[in-house]
């Protein structure tokens, strides 16, 4: 397949490199230091499942020189999403599908907006990586699963496909959930607690998790998603908290969120697709999160600051 890869950071990074090694022809869409690195010296992922190079690599600042592909997978930022889904026109032809795999529960409704919904499949992962510098990434936890599905959760030809490139490429473990909306919402479940938790405690997964204060909010914010994706009909219960509780009790106790490592960066991070849209998402059903409104006033000053929009 030719695949182009929309957003080389650490969840792109990682996948790209592994479906070029599999001998996937795949185009990755960088820009700045990273991108410059990658054409002078290739792609360098060091893994927990096994490190390497990828020598030469195909990678530009400018989707117009690639043209349509087979697949396009969006791994930028959540709050990147609506100037992706734009900058990426050129990438997308008629046969074209499209595939977010990136935290939040809105990415593949923006993507559907601007392509239409029969052009987007819907995806997340699991993993933890980052660019630990210039053409370089670290994964350093969580073996990696790719999960994808067409919205009304039909076994398509092109779902085959990717599954079948995935499958092949090593160190990845592809998935189709039987049903791909509750799927999502079952990673938002994981990752949104936690990047609140991590961001405001400043602490690893490991320190927050065992001090019963931090805990007890970390349930509640997962009390809250449940309740909000049930008012959205979404398949979601009260036993994917106690699962999530423990997947989470088992990790590597320096691990830490991606939101997490942005706010403490003073970079901006994904506040508003991991916090704000469970807001937005509980007005519209006239539900109340005051956990996540706690979390939201509390975060929302570094995010101004982070965006140059406050100072202090």
């Amino acid at each position: 397949m030719r695949i182009a890869i929309v957003g080389t950071g650490g969840v792109g990074g990682y996948l790209g490199g592994r479906l070029a090694q599999a001998g996937e022809e795949v185009v990755f869409i960088a820009r700045g230091q990273h991108l410059q690195a990658m054409r002078d010296h290739g792609l360098r992922v060091d893994s927990i499942n096994g490190d390497f190079i990828l020598d030469p690599v195909q990678a530009t600042d400018n989707p117009a020189e690639v043209g349509p592909v087979d697949v396009v997978a969006v791994a930028v930022k959540g709050w990147q999403v609506p100037d992706a889904a734009q900058s990426m026109q050129p990438l997308v032809g008629d046969q074209t599908f499209i595939v977010p795999f990136l935290n939040g529960i809105e990415a593949a409704d923006q993507l559907a907006e601007v392509y239409g919904p029969e052009q987007v499949v819907h995806g997340f992962c699991h993993i933890v990586s980052f660019i630990a510098g210039p053409g370089h990434i670290k994964h350093s936890g969580v073996d990696p699963i790719f999960s994808f599905g067409e919205a009304d959760n039909q076994r398509s030809p092109r779902i085959e496909r990717l599954y079948q490139a995935l499958d092949r490429a090593e160190g990845i473990a592809p998935q189709i959930p039987p049903d791909i909306q509750a799927a999502v919402w079952s990673k938002f479940l994981l990752i949104s607690p936690w990047s609140c938790i991590g961001s405001l405690t400043q602490a690893p997964v490991g320190a927050w998790r065992e001090v019963p204060e931090t805990r007890e909010l970390w349930q509640q914010l997962m009390g809250e998603i449940v309740t909000l994706a049930q008012a959205h009909q979404i398949n979601l219960t009260e036993a994917k908290i106690e699962r999530t509780t423990a997947f989470v009790d088992q990790l590597t106790p320096q691990l830490t969120a991606s939101m997490q490592r942005d706010v403490l960066a003073g970079k901006p991070s994904e506040m508003e697709t991991q916090v704000g849209a469970v807001i937005r998402l509980a007005q519209e059903a006239r539900l109340e999160v005051p956990a996540y409104r706690f979390i939201y006033a509390c975060l929302r000053p570094l995010e101004l600051r982070a965006r140059g929009d406050l100072s202090f």
